[in-house]
């Protein structure tokens, strides 16, 4: 029996593990999968999507490590996972995504001489201000399997002179959990809840700090937001670290009525709001690809994306942050004239098989 353990982090991080524990069941006579949650973004109101939206079984590991600087928060990762992997001994582990929790265990495990498997690898923004920009190139550097979802991520990988032997291009897992999840939009009633019509709204979420840190950014942001929402409703469930920004700039007085600011919203409903939102605008990556897949128009206000084939195929927009430019695009897309897009090549619901079926072969 091989034993391997699953890192999830931050909330993204779910929606990525939960096909491959999936997959794993098919070998569960000869692979154990025990999934860590490391506690970096933990909401006690969210915790309910490990349950009930992805039917993933409680976490076999919760180390609670909370919130804190990026060197706080992962050293703490990296004490308390190397007490579950000398306990555990396993053969691999997987990490997803590029928070701080999926570079901390890498390292882990790389000096424990445990096999590391990073899913999403290859992708670059080619920012290295950002956090997440870091955590990817080095995770990837230390990686014995690479799981890329899109072909940018197999031309960077080339170029930073990684063996072409630990690299798969297997799709995207998180569509795969989308597709899984896609039928069960349909019981949502958060529509209802907030009173907006399908089609006929824009989902706004932004969270990254060259949007909402800097005073002056905010409040362009706020302006562009109360423009749209002369023509259409909007929902923009807030991060955290947004909310609190704003209430510093005190931005909240002077917004559009027809703007409703809410906590975060489940996986279910949030993919609910994705899939019938008339645009979207958004900072985040993962939206970008699910947008793309769903064939809903989606403006990212970012300077660069980690995952241009949403670009190049599907149905993204990157501006930038010249709030001119994304206001004009917003209206334009809101008077009717849409980008078109295609789904990129094996996003179709079968990464995470892929994934494992390798795996298993390799371990």
């Amino acid at each position: 029996m091989k034993k391997i353990i699953s890192v999830v982090g931050a909330r993204p991080n779910f929606m990525k593990v939960a096909p491959l524990h999936k997959a794993f069941q098919t070998y569960s006579n000869i692979i154990q999968h025990i999934i860590c949650h490391t506690g970096q973004h933990y909401d006690e109101k969210m915790s309910k999507i490990f349950f009930e939206d992805l039917e993933l079984p409680k976490p076999d590991y919760y180390l609670g490590v909370g919130s804190g600087s990026h060197a706080e928060q992962t050293a703490k990762v990296m004490i308390e996972f190397e007490k579950i992997l000398i306990e555990e001994k396993p053969d691999l582990i997987i990490v997803v995504g590029d928070v701080n929790s999926t570079i901390a265990c890498s390292l882990t495990a790389a000096k424990l001489h445990v096999k590391v498997a990073h899913v999403e690898a290859g992708l670059r923004s080619g920012d290295m201000m950002m956090p997440e920009e870091i955590n990817r190139i080095l995770t990837d550097s230390i990686s014995d399997y690479l799981f890329v979802t899109e072909k940018s991520g197999l031309s960077n990988l080339a170029n930073e002179g990684v063996n072409h032997d630990k690299i798969f291009l297997t799709g995207n897992v998180m569509i795969d959990s989308l597709i899984n999840y896609l039928p069960k939009t349909e019981q949502s009633k958060v529509h209802e809840k907030f009173g907006i019509t399908k089609g006929k709204y824009v989902l706004v979420t932004l969270h990254r700090p060259s949007n909402v840190d800097i005073l002056e950014q905010a409040i362009k942001l706020k302006d562009l937001l109360n423009t749209i929402a002369e023509q259409r409703r909007i929902i923009f469930p807030m991060h955290p670290r947004t909310l609190q920004k704003w209430e510093n700039f005190d931005l909240f007085n002077s917004l559009n009525s027809n703007i409703i600011i809410t906590e975060p919203i489940g996986y279910i409903d949030f993919l609910g709001l994705t899939k019938n939102a008339e645009l979207i605008l958004t900072d985040s990556g993962g939206i970008q690809e699910e947008s793309t897949y769903m064939g809903v128009q989606c403006i990212t206000l970012r300077t660069s994306t980690e995952r241009p084939i949403t670009v190049e195929v599907g149905t993204n927009q990157l501006l930038g942050n010249n709030l001119d430019k994304a206001r004009e695009a917003a209206l334009s897309v809101l008077s009717g004239h849409l980008k078109q897009g295609q789904i990129p090549e094996l996003w179709d619901g079968n990464s995470a098989k892929r994934i494992v079926d390798i795996l298993v072969q390799k371990i």
